[in-house]
């Protein structure tokens, strides 16, 4: 079993060991072997870093061995510069997600943690999977643990809010999975990834498999007009869901865009990237204006969530070194921007019980250790200098600038309303006098909270002051895949 191997089942296997042998009146016991579970998750990752070699666009770490033979499906697994970076990053936020559960979570803990153990092997499986069967099902796969985590811990329309997630996602991949099976029989019956990259294929053929492979990633990323069902689902869905639902899974449908739809569809990815770069900038700009308005802070944070993955899709179809770069930064630095975002809510939320920013204020007075932890993030997804959301904002508003002034123009605006919302939410609810009983009650944060914190601030500087070891990782790779998008042009 090589090391990506390891990284996608030991999850799974504690997830499932949990499933078995877990009861609520073993309830520490079942926690620290989630705890256990993720942390060597996490470490298993490790030595991908070290083992990884700069300077090829080629795939490493690749294992492959026949799946359904039938069929030609195989168990095929590799990472390059592009996909390598989630793997640890997936890997991380489950083991902040699993201490950041440690007490919130009282009835059906081993469920809790078991869904989270295995969705982390799936969602590490679809940054992994060269066959595109293979990826298919582990992109499926991560709706089914997401779905009960929603629908069992979450909110008062907990229901609703997982068959909207469930239902939105589901119906956009089945047009994925057309695509898939016409790519098999086009290349003479492969499930290779790399061998679709190389399929000769007529304009209207790629613009039907573009706008196949669009359905489905776009309502996972999910881009504007299809970004509707995110809101209800973070308001409803508890802490942890929420935090992995922003830091990793809206990253799969991102993702997806530079796995298949560029390389398999150069000239579509070409024609199309006039609308692609119109609906990212609605999500900047529109989307932004619309969380200026949000009472709940959860909602507002999940719509800033979409305007920030807006950056992402823009900075992928303006076709530059740039551009692409930032929106892998973007996505990462996002990963940790947004975790932590929930996160602090779900601290506030454990003792008050109430998301609306009208039910705090001057929580600086009771919460003073706190408050500077969720300064800190405040100011990340404003986008501050030295943070890890300033890095890929940055590199995408170079890079549109580069390719058109008044496109880099538009999304730099981003950056106003950016810092409008979140300042408006902080100043509401952290400073000023103490608001009510509830605020005045509050207790600053243990020490577990804290551990959550801390690693969290110290992911989001350190991305932020030195992003070198993320950027030189993807650079080849970035650099391969435009080169291939234009020489498909020229062809």
């Amino acid at each position: 079993m090589g090391l990506l191997s390891l990284a996608i089942w030991t999850p799974i296997v504690f997830g499932v060991l949990l499933l078995a042998v877990g009861r609520d009146e073993h309830s520490r016991a079942v926690r620290w072997i989630a705890l256990i579970g993720a942390v060597i998750g996490l470490l298993v990752t490790l030595p991908l870093y070290d083992g990884f070699k700069l300077g090829t666009a080629a795939m490493q770490f690749v294992e492959k061995s026949t799946w359904i033979e039938r069929f030609n499906v195989h168990y095929h697994l590799g990472l390059d510069g592009i996909s390598f970076w989630f793997v640890p990053l997936t890997a991380f936020i489950t083991v902040i997600v699993v201490i950041a559960s440690w007490e919130s979570i009282t009835e059906r803990v081993n469920q809790y943690m078991g869904a989270f153990l295995i969705l982390s092997g799936l969602m590490i499986g679809v940054f992994c999977a060269l066959d595109g069967l293979l990826f298919y099902v582990f992109f499926e796969a991560t709706l089914i643990p997401m779905y009960l985590i929603i629908g069992i811990w979450g909110g008062p329309n907990k229901i609703y809010a997982a068959f909207k997630f469930f239902l939105y996602t589901l119906l956009g991949s089945l047009l994925m999975l057309v695509a898939l099976i016409f790519l098999y029989n086009q290349s003479g019956g492969s499930f290779d990834i790399a061998v679709w990259h190389q399929l000769p294929l007529s304009s209207t053929v790629q613009t039907l498999l573009f706008f196949a492979f669009f359905a489905a990633f776009a309502v996972k990323v999910p881009m504007w007009p299809v970004h509707t069902w995110l809101p209800d689902v973070h308001v409803e869905a508890p802490t942890g869901g929420s935090a992995v639902l922003a830091a990793i899974m809206l990253k799969l449908g991102a993702y997806g865009f530079l796995r298949f739809s560029l390389p398999i569809a150069p000239d579509a990815s070409r024609e199309w990237a006039w609308l692609m770069i119109a609906l990212s900038l609605v999500a900047v700009i529109y989307v932004g204006l619309v969380a200026l308005v949000q009472k709940d802070m959860k909602k507002l944070v999940a719509y800033s969530s979409v305007a920030h993955m807006g950056f992402v899709t823009l900075g992928f179809f303006i076709f530059n070194d740039l551009g692409v770069s930032g929106g892998l930064v973007q996505m990462i630095g996002h990963g940790f921007v947004s975790a932590a975002m929930f996160l602090s809510i779900g601290v506030l939320y454990d003792r008050v019980h109430s998301r609306e920013i009208a039910a705090y204020g001057g929580v600086v007075n009771t919460m003073p250790n706190f408050t500077v932890f969720a300064l800190l993030f405040a100011m990340a997804n404003c986008g501050l200098p030295g943070t890890a959301g300033f890095v890929g904002e940055w590199m995408v508003i170079l890079g549109a600038v580069k390719a058109n002034f008044w496109v880099g123009g538009a999304a730099a605006t981003a950056l106003i309303f950016g810092a409008a919302y979140t300042l408006w939410m902080f100043k509401r609810v952290y400073l000023g006098p103490v608001a009510n009983d509830h605020v005045k009650a509050l207790t600053d944060i243990n020490s577990r909270e804290f551990l959550v914190m801390l690693l969290l601030a110290i992911a989001v500087l350190a991305m932020g002051l030195y992003p070198r070891p993320f950027t030189d990782v993807m650079d080849t790779s970035v650099a391969e895949l435009l080169k291939h998008v234009a020489l498909s042009k020229l062809n």
